[in-house]
């Protein structure tokens, strides 16, 4: 991890944390007079520096605690335990992971730039670049790397802070109930937008979509009175949301009741032209990024951006400077093929956006969707995949080849709109058969839950067509 920009002392440590000495009742001189200072924060042995803050996370295959006597062995000077132990310089948390992000959040108050913040079950990354986009045109913006934006990720995140930077970006995922109240009190957003509530993770949730909802909505706690939440208005968990404390915009295309609005969408070759309407005047912007999906989280972005003093005009304008991250929505051109790179998440409701945007695609020849399973469904699974094929049935699909043990299901419901579709057993039959299929003028569309991997089709395809 990078060095501090402001080194954090032992006893603003312990404040933020609520942290005690697991083999001394009392500090020792040093420390109590706060002249302890840590200009780093390890979680990684192997990323030690000396004079360090380890602090002890417990993951999956790993526990950072069977390796603090490595830490502190190798240069770290104090570490962050939920265990106990007999050596002074080990302090004693109830939970590790809560006070690496506890220490976060007091260090992003240190630093105090004006953050932005995005959840949602669909768009919450590419809302992120886009925003930071817009927000990079007025001020020095820290924005979440990749997708590091649960309470570990989130927490190196605001640890990467700067004096210099006016601005942060920050993504908050939560795959299950309870997790973003603490989120939203580190980031402590000023602007928080929320992009849809959709089905992803649902089995995580006793109460469903309504859970989800719930969970997601918490992302208010942290934000201070008369912060600003932009909610997509075209939703329908959302369209109705009001909250006292805060100022709620609703933006989108659909809802009468929408603040801002999109209008006039024009696709020109992959780039989107349309207009914004805020507040009685009319900004024209263009998105190298295709869908209506993707427009309404381009709005999102310009609003974001004003609210957060980038002039409207500007804002507007940052927008033609994003550009897809990783494999979402990535339109590529090869051989004579357009081929569209999404094989980074899939749910219902980014599927659906995908296969409307192919339906409004110009194109030569045929149009395909190469598909594979959308995971943490739930019991709804069967139902959700047949659904999603059905849909790509009325968005008129010339062809939907897929695999996965859960894609049977998307070929059923294609089939049952009457387009031709397929499912095979695994990848390298699904390749032989899309050889065979596809030609040059054809659009391609690649998509399935990360899990899957169908990018060892895209990469089989680009070194084999």
């Amino acid at each position: 991890m990078k060095p501090l920009s402001k080194p954090l002392s032992i006893r603003e440590i312990v404040r933020a944390t609520g942290a005690g000495y697991c083999g001394a009742r009392e500090f020792t001189a040093p420390v109590h007079s706060g002249q302890v200072y840590f200009t780093h924060i390890c979680t990684d042995t192997r990323a030690l520096t000396p004079g360090c803050l380890f602090v002890a996370i417990k993951g999956e295959n790993f526990d950072g605690h069977d390796y603090i006597p490595q830490a502190l062995a190798g240069g770290a000077a104090f570490a962050i335990s939920h265990m106990d132990s007999d050596d002074p310089r080990v302090l004693r948390v109830k939970d590790t992971r809560r006070a690496l992000l506890d220490v976060a959040g007091f260090y992003r108050k240190m630093i105090a730039p004006k953050v932005a913040a995005v959840t949602g079950s669909v768009g919450k990354t590419t809302t992120k670049e886009m925003t930071a986009c817009v927000l990079e045109g007025a001020y020095k913006t820290l924005k979440t790397p990749a997708n590091l934006n649960n309470e570990v990720g989130l927490s190196q995140t605001l640890l990467m802070l700067e004096e210099n930077h006016g601005a942060a970006m920050l993504e908050l995922g939560v795959d299950g109930p309870g997790q973003m109240p603490q989120l939203s009190h580190a980031a402590a957003p000023d602007v928080s937008i929320v992009t849809g509530i959709g089905v992803a993770h649902v089995a995580n949730y006793v109460d469903g979509r309504q859970g989800i909802f719930e969970e997601k909505m918490r992302i208010r706690d942290g934000m201070p009175n008369g912060a600003t939440l932009l909610i997509n208005g075209d939703n329908d968990l959302l369209q109705d949301f009001g909250d006292e404390r805060l100022r709620v915009l609703r933006y989108g295309m659909e809802n009468p009741r929408n603040d801002i609005i999109a209008a006039s969408l024009q696709d020109e070759g992959g780039v989107t032209s349309f207009d914004i309407l805020w507040q009685g005047e009319r900004y024209p912007a263009r998105l190298p990024a295709l869908g209506k999906h993707n427009v309404l989280n381009g709005v999102a972005a310009f609003v974001a951006g004003v609210t957060l003093g980038v002039p409207p005009e500007q804002a507007a304008q940052a927008l033609e400077d994003y550009r897809p991250e990783g494999m979402r929505q990535r339109a590529v051109e090869h051989e004579g093929y357009t081929i569209v790179e999404d094989c980074y998440n899939a749910s219902p409701d980014s599927m659906r956006a995908a296969f409307a945007t192919l339906r409004d695609m110009p194109c030569k020849g045929k149009k395909i969707a190469v598909l594979s399973d959308m995971l943490e469904l739930g019991p709804s699974e069967g139902k959700d995949h047949f659904d999603v094929g059905a849909f790509a049935g009325e968005c008129g699909l010339d062809l939907l080849l897929c695999t996965g043990s859960l894609s049977v299901q998307y070929a059923a419901g294609a089939k049952s709109k009457g387009i031709e579709a397929a499912h095979y057993s695994d990848k390298n039959a699904l390749f032989d058969a899309l050889k065979q299929a596809a030609h040059p003028g054809d659009i391609l569309w690649f998509k399935a839950s990360r899990g899957m991997r169908l990018e060892e089709l895209l990469t089989k395809f680009y070194r084999e067509i």
